[in-house]
């Protein structure tokens, strides 16, 4: 399970929610999320510190040249400076390439990381619970976590305006 999901975060082509699902089912809640967990901080991580070392022309290569503009002009304009609509970006299914995004921007890993762990204990545990049976309308939850983090963006991004 950690390779499946670790190797669809790192190729962003490949589906990654369906693992956590899968998890959820085989592994059970507690260890299911764990391993999702692990394999989410690390995958991201490497994502972020590829594209931060290797730069735009790798992560072309992982993400598609189509996705690219949008994905550098996205971080560098609104995630590199507002932690709430990072951490909210980095809890929708584009969390893939969001990493790889910021990697490509100021944001150092100080101001990456907090949002990453934050995102992954609120998005993940929902996901995982569908699969291992304990929460019929996990995603209604997780609607409600991501409408809280996106409006808590809207206010920081007008707070920092004025």
């Amino acid at each position: 399970m950690f390779l499946l999901r670790f190797t669809s975060v790192v190729i962003p082509a490949l589906p990654g929610t369906a693992y956590a699902v899968l998890s959820g089912a085989l592994l059970g809640f507690s260890q299911g999320l764990l391993v999702i967990c692990i394999a989410d901080l690390c995958s991201c991580s490497l994502s972020f510190f590829l594209s931060r070392r290797y730069g735009r022309d790798l992560v072309t290569k992982m993400v598609g040249v189509k996705l690219i503009d949008k994905i550098d002009g996205l971080s560098k304009r609104h995630l590199e400076r507002n932690f709430f609509l990072l951490t909210g970006f980095l809890m929708t299914s584009f969390f893939d390439f969001v990493c790889y995004g910021v990697g490509l921007t100021k944001a150092s890993w100080r101001r990456f990381a907090p949002a990453l762990v934050i995102s992954i204990a609120i998005s993940n545990p929902p996901i995982v619970a569908l699969g291992a049976g304990l929460l019929e309308g996990g995603k209604l939850l997780l609607v409600f976590a991501l409408l809280g983090v996106f409006i808590l963006a809207i206010i920081t991004g007008l707070v920092q305006r004025k």
